[in-house]
């Protein structure tokens, strides 16, 4: 059947051509010859009721679309397809060419869940790809980053050369991956990264695994960092838990897999990664728990060393060792499975090489390393590379000098009120053997030894005499212990008792007081004072009459070094550490040189200085002092109000110093230097002289007979002499209102009582 243009519904304009208008198709044929019946677009939905019943078909554009029930539909979005809310629209030339056939059937659930999670993740991989880059921008250039170089480590070594101590942030030198045996790196990758050899520096397996885990067991329980990731975060980034941190973390992983290797991050891993206790990298672990080199650790030792990783603090084998036990095993057990050991060897390893004990907390060596350390840079300049200290510290002497120290004032410290000590022990050229700064290390690491300023005391006489020596006086020389006033001071004897005249050899083995002053006078203060500061003493002294009662502070270390020169003949000793300072790979940054000879006190003068100083051991205040075997010479001193107490002591191999009082300088309940002093330095002394070749003192002099001095009448002015009053220039007024010092000797006290008949049937029968 052919329509024409009559057949067309009514009221609808034609929109045919006329017969004129008509052009020819390329074929020759008119367009109108033959026409198909054409349908408006409002009517392609007629095809969707062919099922219910034929329709006719609707020929012009007239029909009003809002009843076309079809609309909403056509206009749905296709998020709202997707959700199954609609079918959008086919386009009128596709229905048009499938004429009334049946749509296609609306997509099923499975269809729109797999499509809604495809969109999902297009969605959410270009999201996480715009925060993943947004975050690596916040990162410098990758190209400019360098490897942050290791703290530098120190370690200080003994006069043996086996290693004492170690100074630095990280606590340990650092060891190249082939010094460890193969065990400790197998240990770290079981337990922390088991695809360490497999991925590219961030384990997407391992971080599933991870996720899967902690949601099963409802809580974090285990991580999906790799050892890779751990590295980029202790060297580029901070502790901090943050989305930030975890995308700059594995940028800087791949890059740190691509620029070093797998190798080289296990190396940097280990040397870096932290312990608990200070210590860092697996070196320093080893010192610190088990007192030995990486290199020479057990399976044992390596797994308790990998468990510690995960909490240094809660898993230290020191604080909680069943704890430490515990997670070893489970490393143990990682590494059987692994393969690295057989289920034997994993069971047995604890029982076979059991970790070894903890080494005690650092001692009184740790003085010596603090010293050490401040001696350093002014040596060596700055450095930031591994170095070795060779010192002159004896370890074994370290050891002595602590235990006698502390066992002295924990057995007579509290009735003496003493809380603090030190202990200086030189060779006679200088060399620091012991240097012991207080009671304990761990509760004070103030070093007293060296930084302490204390009032020698009676302990400072011996430059007194040697000004005195020195300007012609000799140990036979007589002064008058008497009473004596110097413009409103009265210096006194502790027994505020006066023997009379007596030799310089008498009165400086009874440390009197009055004499020591009057030859002070006599020699002048400044004199006195450039003598002290000849042999060694680098404080400021004040050169006043009290000067010579050690009124001026001096620090330990200086006080021993200026005892020295009468140890070795008469040269100056400046005390030294540092023997050479060396990099770990050997080159030599400083050797020390020998000190030009600087001759300060003349042979004759020091024999007679031993001399003196060798009658305090015998008869006089330090004759406490035992030392079997040996010539040895000292001096006891004793501060005002009994703040310190003092003995210096010394033979031809040892120059050693004790300091006794407390560090608020409260007196003490009248500790003085030829008690607890004297006791600590015998003991000390005798163990550091076992198997050493015994010497005597420099210098030979030999004593005359005694003569007794006419007696000096006490004065309330000074004696001319070679210092400052004997050239008329008036003296500084006294600071201080009394000076006492050690006690006076009781048998000298008898000895003044028992002059006569008695006294001589004393001395006959060898009653005193």
């Amino acid at each position: 059947m052919r329509l024409t243009a009559a057949d067309r519904p009514t009221g609808a304009a034609s929109s045919e051509p006329t017969e004129p208008a008509r052009r020819k198709s390329f074929f020759g044929r008119a367009k109108d010859e033959r026409r198909e019946p054409r349908f408006d677009r409002a009517d392609a939905s007629a095809a969707d009721g062919l099922s219910a019943g034929r329709r006719e078909p609707s020929f012009g554009p007239g029909r009003d679309e809002a009843a076309d029930p079809m609309a909403d539909r056509r206009k749905t979005s296709y998020w709202a397809w997707v959700m199954g809310r609609s079918t959008p629209a086919r386009s009128a030339r596709s229905a048009s060419s499938r004429g009334h056939a049946a749509t296609k059937p609306r997509r099923g659930f499975l269809a729109r869940v797999a499509s809604f999670v495809l969109v999902c993740g297009v969605i959410g991989t270009a999201a996480g790809g715009a925060v993943v880059a947004y975050y690596a921008s916040q990162l410098p250039p990758i190209e400019n980053l360098e490897i942050p170089k290791r703290p530098p480590n120190v370690v200080i070594a003994g006069f043996d050369g086996k290693p004492i101590a170690n100074r630095g942030e990280t606590g340990g030198a650092e060891v190249p991956l082939k010094e460890m045996p193969k065990f400790v790196p197998q240990a770290f990758m079981a337990i922390e990264d088991r695809r360490f050899r497999d991925h590219w520096g961030v384990d997407v397996v391992g971080l599933a695994r991870a996720v899967a885990t902690n949601v099963m067991k409802g809580r974090f329980s285990q991580g999906g960092s790799t050892l890779t990731q751990q590295l980029a975060k202790n060297l580029f980034l901070t502790p901090e838990r943050s989305l930030e941190r975890k995308v700059q973390e594995a940028v800087l992983a791949f890059w740190l897999e691509r620029k070093l290797g797998k190798d080289k991050i296990l190396e940097l891993y280990l040397n870096r990664v932290y312990f608990g206790a200070g210590a860092y990298g697996v070196e320093a672990a080893a010192q610190r728990y088990f007192g030995k080199s990486i290199r020479k650790v057990n399976v044992s030792e390596a797994a308790t060393l990998a468990g510690l990783v995960k909490a240094p603090s809660r898993l230290s084998p020191s604080r909680d060792p069943e704890a430490a036990r515990r997670r070893a095993d489970l490393v143990l057990q990682a590494m059987a499975e692994e393969g690295y050991l057989t289920r034997d060897q994993a069971n047995v390893a604890f029982r076979v090489s059991p970790p070894s004990p903890a080494p005690k907390p650092q001692g009184a060596v740790g003085y010596a390393a603090d010293y050490v350390m401040e001696q350093l840079d002014g040596l060596v300049g700055l450095y930031d590379e591994d170095l070795v200290v060779e010192t002159t510290v004896d370890p074994k002497l370290e050891a002595e000098a602590e235990k006698a120290l502390a066992d002295g004032i924990a057995k007579s410290g509290g009735k003496l009120g003493v809380t603090q000590g030190v202990v200086v022990s030189l060779a006679p050229d200088g060399a620091v053997r012991a240097l012991v700064g207080g009671k304990s290390y761990s509760e004070s690491q103030f070093n007293r030894a060296v930084a302490a300023k204390r009032q020698p005391g009676s302990a400072f006489k011996p430059f007194v005499y040697l000004a005195a020596l020195e300007g012609g006086l000799d140990p036979e020389s007589v002064r008058n212990d008497a009473p004596l006033k110097i413009k409103g001071w009265t210096p006194e004897n502790y027994t505020r008792r006066y023997g009379g005249p007596m030799t310089l050899t008498y009165a400086l083995s009874q440390s009197v007081n009055t004499v020591a002053v009057r030859l002070g006078v006599e020699a002048g203060p400044v004199n006195v004072t450039h003598i002290a500061e000849r042999l060694g003493i680098t404080s400021p002294l004040v050169p006043n009459p009290s000067i010579a009662l050690g009124t001026s502070e001096v620090t330990p270390l200086e006080l021993a070094s200026a005892y020295a020169p009468f140890a070795n003949g008469g040269l100056l000793a400046k005390p030294y550490i540092v023997r050479r300072v060396k990099t770990s790979t050997g080159e030599t940054l400083y050797q020390r040189k020998p000190e030009p000879t600087n001759n300060v006190v003349d042979i004759e003068r020091v024999g007679m200085m031993n001399a003196m100083l060798e009658e305090t051991l015998r008869s006089g205040t330090a004759r406490a002092a035992k030392l079997p075997g040996w010539q040895a010479a000292g001096k006891t001193g004793t501060s005002q109000d009994f703040r310190d107490a003092w003995f210096i002591g010394y033979t031809s191999h040892l120059v050693t110093a004790v300091w006794l009082g407390n560090d608020d300088n409260s007196p003490s309940k009248h500790a003085s230097g030829g008690g607890l002093p004297v006791s600590i330095w015998s003991r000390y002394m005798a163990q550091a002289h076992q198997g050493v070749q015994v010497a005597g003192l420099p210098g030979d002099w030999r004593p005359a007979p005694p003569a007794v001095a006419d007696a000096e009448r006490p004065s309330d002015a000074y004696e001319p002499g070679s210092g400052q009053a004997a050239q008329g220039r008036p003296m500084d007024e006294p600071r201080y209102d009394s000076a006492r010092v050690e006690d006076y000797p009781p048998q000298r006290r008898e000895r003044q009582r028992d002059e006569g008949p008695i006294g001589f049937l004393k001395d006959l029968f060898g009653a005193r």
